[in-house]
């Protein structure tokens, strides 16, 4: 019997300390908001999704170029209430007949950017980066 009664109360502290440990029904983190963006220039794109924080955004996704001379690449700018950019950041580096991945963060110095304007550019690692084609994705 006593093997019994450690195995209930042994039972019993580790269901109540599970319980205890558990978050509340409806406590979770809430998920951030996300926005999808597509900017297409001929043949060639730039699209994914921006995932809104405080001051920051996540821009990931997808550009592709056709082409082995004209390649591609993504700079994302973010846009203040008198639409003025007030951050920006690109990926890490473009793309040449082919397609590839991305993922980079915009961060905000400033409060209240509600618009995130993003740019299909030329994939150029020095400038002149020409932007090809801009699209403005607003904070849902």
């Amino acid at each position: 019997m006593p093997n019994a009664l450690a195995t209930a109360l042994s039972t019993a502290a580790l269901t109540a300390g599970m319980l205890l440990g558990a978050p509340a029904a409806g406590a979770q983190t809430a998920a951030y908001p996300t926005s999808s963006f597509d900017v297409t220039y001929g043949n060639t794109y730039t699209r994914g999704t921006i995932t809104w924080y405080n001051r920051q955004v996540v821009v990931s996704g997808e550009h592709k170029s056709v082409s082995a001379t004209s390649c591609r690449g993504t700079t994302a700018f973010g846009v203040d209430s008198k639409n003025h950019d007030v951050a920006v950041n690109f990926s890490d580096h473009g793309v040449c007949g082919a397609s590839a991945s991305f993922s980079f963060p915009v961060t905000f110095y400033v409060a209240g950017v509600g618009v995130v304007r993003i740019c299909l550019d030329n994939g150029a690692e020095n400038p002149p980066v020409k932007y090809l084609k801009c699209a403005r994705y607003g904070r849902p």
